[in-house]
């Protein structure tokens, strides 16, 4: 049994700290992409050509010179059709493996351990789409 068997408590304050800092990789599928496009107005191609970059085989959002993702300004400006990778944060498998892992991560979310309990059932739901 998780170690989270009583769920966890997470409510997104749009803080901005998981969308900023150090580099990484958003990673997108074909359909996130083609949802972020249309409600940004624009097709799949200029998207492409603006906002995605290609690592092997896979598809990630740009960064800004800063690390930040090219979508924050003040808050996420894609927020209604966010990636997976950022909508189930943070029940993310490093994050979830110890107790002690998820205390680390908390020092820099203000959302983790405040709000309404996520139950264990939508924690593993959580996991399973990534």
């Amino acid at each position: 049994m998780a170690w989270y068997k009583d769920g966890l408590k997470f409510e997104c304050t749009r803080c901005g700290n998981c969308c900023t800092g150090s580099p990484g990789y958003v990673w997108i599928t074909p359909l996130e992409l083609h949802r972020i496009a249309e409600f940004l107005g624009i097709n799949d191609i200029e998207f492409t050509s603006r906002y995605v970059r290609k690592v092997k085989d896979k598809t990630s959002l740009i960064e800004l010179p800063n690390g930040n993702c090219i979508f924050y300004d003040k808050g996420c400006t894609i927020y209604p059709v966010r990636p997976t990778q950022c909508r189930t944060f943070p029940f993310w498998p490093e994050i979830l493996r110890s107790a002690k892992t998820w205390q680390k991560e908390a020092e820099e979310c203000p959302g983790m351990n405040k709000g309404p309990t996520i139950s264990n059932e939508e924690i593993d739901a959580l996991l399973k789409q990534q």
